[in-house]
């Protein structure tokens, strides 16, 4: 496709290209540079702006981890069940939303820059698609929001599922005596909060129990206050577990009282 258009730019076969015939090409040639320039600073000024609510030790602090201890300890008073929050800023890589991003990127600069481009040196013209595809790679690597554009909902919920069911083994959720272990699993990247309850808490406490305390953790993320929200979350697990599980006496603290934050 790249001869065939360097032979006609050469053999003046694109005389037909007028700006009478094809005005828009001439604008797109125009307009496009700055076009570009304006999509890619909006694009990258809203994933800076965002981009702390993906760091989990930035989301919280000390202040805000003292909080989540004192309400899992407090929720724990009244249950022998044993909560445990996980918070961790994603739950895959999601490599190929990044080789999408790069796709997308070079597909847009190509169209937008189309006059610009070196169509007669095929080789200038790999060079130049090729810094087009490592610019959307890298900006999907370094802004995590713009990266998340790039991934299903679908496959963000897939991925989120499948790391909460290994941090459950992994922390020893299983192994408590009455098997009351809860997780409160938060993914930032994939935007998902899951409860997943041990055989025991399971066989009393349905699904539908667990909606309240979802939506207060992510009404706290959506607040911008993932600490508020976790505190709430756990409140609410609490009470769930106190109707169910109630506190009895000889009860001991299986689990640590302790928040996991980690990157992956």
């Amino acid at each position: 496709m790249i001869h065939v258009i360097a032979m006609l730019l050469q053999t003046g076969a694109t005389d037909l290209w007028t700006e009478e015939r094809h005005p828009w090409l001439f604008e797109l040639a125009r307009w496009g540079p700055y076009a570009l320039g304006a999509l890619l600073l909006f694009l990258v000024a809203k994933a800076l702006v965002r981009q702390r609510r993906y760091r989990a030790l930035s989301v919280l602090g000390d202040r805000d981890q003292a909080a989540v201890h004192a309400a899992l300890a407090d929720a724990e008073k009244r249950t022998v069940g044993e909560i445990v929050p996980v918070v961790l800023e994603r739950s895959d890589e999601h490599a190929g939303a990044r080789w999408t991003c790069a796709l997308v990127t070079l597909l847009a600069c190509s169209t937008l820059l189309e006059a610009h481009l070196s169509w007669t040196q095929p080789h200038w013209l790999l060079l130049e698609q090729l810094g087009f595809g490592a610019l959307g790679y890298g900006l999907a690597w370094l802004l995590p929001d713009l990266q998340r554009v790039f991934v299903s909902e679908a496959r963000a919920g897939e991925m989120a599922e499948e790391q909460a069911l290994q941090e459950f083994h992994r922390l020893g959720l299983h192994r408590t005596a009455g098997r009351t272990g809860v997780l409160l699993f938060v993914s930032l990247f994939e935007r998902r909060v899951i409860v997943l309850g041990d055989e025991g808490v399971a066989s009393k406490v349905n699904e539908g129990h667990w909606v309240e305390t979802r939506e207060h953790v992510l009404a706290g993320i959506r607040r911008g206050s993932l600490a508020h929200g976790l505190v709430e979350g756990i409140r609410a697990s609490g009470k769930v577990l106190a109707e169910h599980h109630p506190w009895t006496d000889g009860d001991r603290n299986e689990l640590p009282d302790r928040l996991v934050v980690r990157q992956r």
